[in-house]
């Protein structure tokens, strides 16, 4: 099915459309009056299901046009969600757009930090900095980047599902289907492939695998570095302005696709810059690719993330940001030169956001309104003698598959973020691939393997001694906490120890707590099973493997009865409630609007009156100071600018950089953030409180034009065409 075609009839519709009538009449999954979407209020008890606790994360191939027409006024036709579609791209981890004839794209600042410093030139610090080329041939080539253009999407929920159903066991099924999508992978791609740029095709699951949809991405691969402002502004605020409202960041950069030729491409479509802005009231379209949501589980896998899995990451990741920050604070010059800001960052970002699910979990109105969901869904299913039959047992059975998990919920707190590259100790990574790799030898292991191994040991990199040993006293914290003091692997590591004395003892008598003398051991032969490290490893890694293969068993378990309720529950709402997050393409709607907090009310729009006060109410504070270029005011700068706002919008990590348009198509936007209130969309959207956070263009132009001269990059967003050079922009004489 294309995304302009009709959807295929749900899973035994026409056996049960009396149920969902009357789930319909009920009042549950229905599209909102107007006036109600318009509001983002809902009128119904704040305990029970609302209409849209599911979210608005549409997707192309279901494209919401009878629901946007009715709602918001305007006719949402096919060419509409079209120009929409082609409009937008996915970049790594992030959403951007066209927004001229002549490839130029927008996306926010923090999603192109990585490009930024790859296009850095000696003696440049372009992230201090900022970046603007001044002409067509300064703009800068990233390596190794890439933009995806979705071209074609299409339900291919029949093509997998006729294969997988034939199976008659769990591991068949999974063998049908990674079979059927390979199959599906060719077919489009022979199907679409063959032009002047390589396609990627992803068989993405929608509704936890009930449904299945094919997406095929047009990739460019030369992508120019064109305008990016200071990191102080893009970021402004740091960490404690994170998740919050009101804000004042300037969160963008500029990039150009090339075509295959080497000029500018000239795109099929692309988004007006919307230089009327927007207004409280006014409706926004944010269309990107928003990550993994976690709205279509159960109650019972609620409890299970509320009570064992969320927790044992705040604890892990408070353990280990704390032992970050500490080293820091010790020695912030050698924090600075490892890049270990941006890591406590990342962490940091991490914490804040499953505190924030946390904090969800163990709020009652929304573990209330899920449970009512989910009775209603129970009864949808029991109402109907098909659906009985055919899913009846499918939410008890995934009741009893997570009691199942709760029984590895120790060793799972235990070895969690085992190996991570961000917040490991260098030691513990060099430990088990040193472990493994002994073994490997011992066994007569194929040489690949042990060579494989022994790269992978060598190129783990140093961290400094106080922060391993930190973090290794970290890692046996997090022993005893899940396990218990007394438990067999904790008392083993700790040998009646501190875990300070224990990570101490351990990081000096290794020869693997440096790079040189993990190599010297390496080729000295010296590498061996008495090394304190290494005997560590060897203790955890079987315990760890048995748990892996358990927890991975468990996990395709959990798959299959989700795909199972996925399906279920397109059968029964169809396409009114929106699958969960996959990182696909989406449009959300929503409107600017203002919300109470605190005692008071957030304004839907912040000035660059704000910024300044921020600035000068916090003298000497990092996160609030303004660059040089900044002090005083640029002449021409308009302090009442909009600069950022705010909208009921439904997005999600992985939404950043994604353009909030308006019905007429014009970019209005560039979301990067959501608020505190907004955390709890992993598992509900509630429009209540919870926002979306967006640079307003009109700042974007205001900055572009009187803070960093970049007079040819207004000319080409106002006036539609490219000027490859400031004194053909000049020649226009005033731009705004």
């Amino acid at each position: 099915m294309s995304a302009s075609a009709s959807p295929h009839r749900p899973f035994g519709a026409g056996l049960f459309s009396g149920v969902l009538a009357l789930t319909v009449l009920a009042g549950a999954f229905v599209f909102p009056s107007p006036a109600e979407a318009q509001s983002g209020v809902r009128a119904e008890d704040p305990m029970a299901a609302g209409r849209f606790d599911g979210g608005k994360m549409w997707t192309f191939e279901y494209a919401p046009s009878g629901y946007f027409t009715q709602t918001y006024g305007f006719e949402a036709d096919d060419a509409w969600f079209d120009r929409v579609r082609l409009s937008v791209l996915r970049i790594p981890g992030c959403s951007a757009s066209f927004v001229s004839p002549d490839g130029l794209v927008v996306t926010n600042h923090h999603c192109a930090r990585g490009a930024i410093v790859r296009v850095q030139r000696p003696g440049e610090n372009l992230l201090d900095d900022g970046f603007y080329a001044p002409t067509v041939s300064e703009e800068r080539p990233i390596p190794d980047y890439y933009a995806d253009q979705l071209l074609h999407v299409e339900d291919v929920t029949d093509a997998i599902y006729t294969e997988v159903d034939r199976a008659e066991t769990e591991e068949g099924r999974e063998a049908a289907r990674a079979a059927a999508i390979v199959a599906l992978e060719g077919r489009f791609e022979e199907e679409f492939g063959g032009g002047a740029y390589p396609v990627r095709v992803q068989i993405i699951p929608l509704y936890q695998g009930g449904r299945y949809s094919a997406y095929v991405f047009r990739r460019y691969t030369d992508v120019r570095l064109v305008a990016a402002a200071e990191l102080q502004l893009g970021f402004f605020g740091g960490d404690p302005d994170n998740f919050t409202y009101p804000r004042y960041a300037l969160d963008f950069t500029f990039y150009r696709i090339y075509g295959a030729d080497g000029e500018p491409l000239q795109p099929d479509r692309y988004l007006d810059w919307g230089v009327e802005g927007v207004s409280e009231g006014d409706p926004v379209f944010v269309v990107g690719n928003p990550g993994p949501t976690s709205r279509g589980t159960t109650m019972a896998q609620l409890e299970l993330l509320r009570d064992i899995l969320v927790p044992a990451q705040v604890a892990a990741l408070e353990q280990r940001l704390a032992a970050m920050q500490a080293f820091f604070e010790a020695d912030p010059a050698q924090g600075e030169a490892m890049g270990l800001r941006n890591r406590m960052f990342s962490l940091s970002n991490s914490l804040k956001a499953s505190r924030g699910r946390l904090e969800a979990l163990h709020n009652d109105q929304v573990m209330a309104r899920r449970a009512d969901a989910e009775a209603q869904f129970a009864a949808a299913i029991q109402a109907d003698p098909e659906l009985r039959a055919r899913f009846g047992d499918v939410i008890p059975a995934m009741a009893d598959l997570q009691h199942r998990m709760r029984e590895w919920a120790p060793i799972h707190g235990a070895f969690l973020y085992w190996g991570s590259n961000v917040s490991s100790s260098a030691v513990v990574r060099r430990a088990g691939l040193a472990a493994a790799l002994l073994e490997a030898q011992a066994s007569g292991a194929d040489a690949e393997v042990t060579s494989n191994l022994e790269r992978r040991l060598r190129g783990v990199p140093d961290v400094p001694a106080a922060l391993d040993q930190a973090l290794l006293e970290a890692r046996l914290d997090g022993f005893v906490s899940n396990l218990g003091p007394d438990h067999p692997i904790s008392q083993g590591l700790l040998e009646g120890r501190e875990t300070l004395e224990a990570a101490r003892t351990i990081l000096q008598g290794s020869d693997l707590r440096r790079q040189e003398s993990t190599a010297e051991a390496l080729e000295s032969g010296t590498l061996s099973m008495d090394d304190p490290a290494i005997q560590m490893a060897a203790a955890l890694l079987p315990v760890l493997a048995e748990y892996a293969e358990a927890w991975d068993a468990l996990g395709i378990e959990a798959r299959e009865l989700s795909a199972e309720l996925g399906r279920a529950r397109f059968a029964v709402f169809g396409q009114s409630v929106p699958p969960d997050a996959t990182f696909s393409p989406r449009i959300t709607d929503g409107v600017v609007s203002s919300y109470e907090y605190n005692g008071t009310i957030a304004p839907p729009l912040t000035t660059f009156f704000g910024l300044y006060d921020r600035h000068f109410s916090n003298p000497g504070v990092p996160d609030w100071g303004l660059p040089d270029r900044w002090l005083p005011a640029p002449e021409g700068l308009d302090l009442g600018t909009p600069l950022n706002f705010v909208s009921t919008a439904d997005t999600y990590g992985g939404n950043s950089g994604s353009p909030a348009i308006t019905p007429e198509l014009e970019i209005v936007g560039l979301n990067f953030d959501r608020n505190i209130q907004g955390l709890s969309r992993d598992y509900i959207y509630l429009p209540e409180q919870g926002r979306n956070v967006m640079v307003d263009v009109r700042a974007i132009i205001e900055v572009l034009d009187d803070v960093y001269d970049a007079d040819r990059i207004v000319a080409e967003l106002l006036r539609g065409r490219l000027f490859p050079t400031e004194a053909e922009a000049d020649a226009l004489g005033r731009l705004r």
